[in-house]
């Protein structure tokens, strides 16, 4: 039988990031700069390894070689095979990040020897007052515009801005320019894909002194051109109450703004369900096994599980996240 599954997260020093994640997280670090925690990783070179349990020390790699559908799902298994399909972070933006775009699966596998495309959203746990996010355009511009706006620095003037509060939620399927700026703590769910085409960075350096890489030209064909109404995904927020926020091929994820137990049946789900706890404390049950989580805490609920209460001490808000 598997149990819920915490892993070590890993810690990524960016030129914009700031000091908020570690204290969130309630760990030490002599690493500066930190912009990114990730919690759940199965990206090459990036693999999140198991801190609890009798699986402790194993990477998910491992786990879903050897337990296949019966961590991840069989349909998912079937679809995306040894790699763990989402890639689970927090980010911590003290600065502005780059702007950029994402590619699709199909340009993703023929530009980057089969890998996938990254479809993404975030969920914003904090934000600094006037905070703001920039997705999509704001305004119609050609691929020869974009271009001509990358080279004069005028490509933030077609962009859509956001101011941003705690709880606002953005779907960013791929091929949305799109960047976190500076002053937003943000909880993001993704494919397993680390393919960014950075369009603009400011003129910026990276921590190594030099000129961060741009994508200019590969990012051209990457970008949907098309003006949409709203970028901003609306929901009704709800105490003790699924409130479901995005649900795409890629994942379907929900928040849980909890003072009493929530029970929920999942033996219908032929899907692993990651629970990333944005406040608050409590616990994790599981088939009878309970894990305690906190604040800052990413949990894997395994696709052989049956069911799950969500238990807060006193107050819990809770993300999950599985594949239809």
């Amino acid at each position: 039988m598997l149990y819920p599954l915490k892993f070590k997260a890993i810690l990524k020093s960016l030129v914009w990031g700031g000091t908020a994640i570690a204290p969130y997280k309630g760990i030490e670090t002599e690493q500066t700069n930190i912009g990114e925690s990730w919690e759940l990783s199965g990206v090459k070179g990036n693999e999140s390894v198991v801190v609890n349990g009798p699986l402790a020390g194993k990477s998910i790699a491992e786990l879903v070689q050897e337990y296949k559908g019966e961590l991840v799902g069989k349909h998912v298994y079937e679809n995306t095979g040894d790699e763990f399909p989402l890639l689970i972070k927090f980010i911590d933006a003290h600065s502005d990040l780059s702007i950029q775009v994402h590619p699709n699966d199909e340009l993703a596998a023929l530009r980057h020897n089969g890998s996938k495309g990254k479809t993404e959203m975030w969920y914003v746990v904090a934000a600094q007052e006037g905070a703001h996010l920039l997705a999509g355009l704001s305004q119609p511009i050609t691929p020869d515009e974009y271009e001509a706006r990358v080279a004069d620095g005028s490509i933030t003037e077609v962009l859509a801005r956001h101011e941003v509060h705690p709880g606002d939620v953005f779907f960013l399927p791929a091929g949305r320019i799109h960047a976190i700026c500076g002053g937003c703590f943000i909880a993001e769910i993704q494919q397993t894909s680390d393919i960014t085409y950075r369009l603009y960075d400011y003129g910026r350096l990276g921590l190594d002194g030099k000129p961060r890489q741009l994508h200019t030209e590969l990012a051209k064909d990457a970008i949907d051109y098309k003006v949409y109404d709203n970028y901003r995904t609306a929901y009704t927020p709800l105490k003790n109450e699924e409130v479901e926020l995005v649900s795409c091929r890629y994942f379907t994820t929900s928040v849980y703004d909890l003072t009493l137990p929530y029970a929920r049946d999942l033996s219908e789900i032929d899907s692993f369900v990651v629970v990333m706890c944005l406040e608050g404390e409590g616990s994790l049950q599981v088939d009878g096994e309970t894990v305690a989580v906190r604040q800052g805490e990413t949990v894997l609920i395994p696709a052989s599980a049956d069911d799950l209460c969500l238990i807060p001490e006193s107050s819990m808000k809770v993300l999950t996240s599985y594949i239809k």
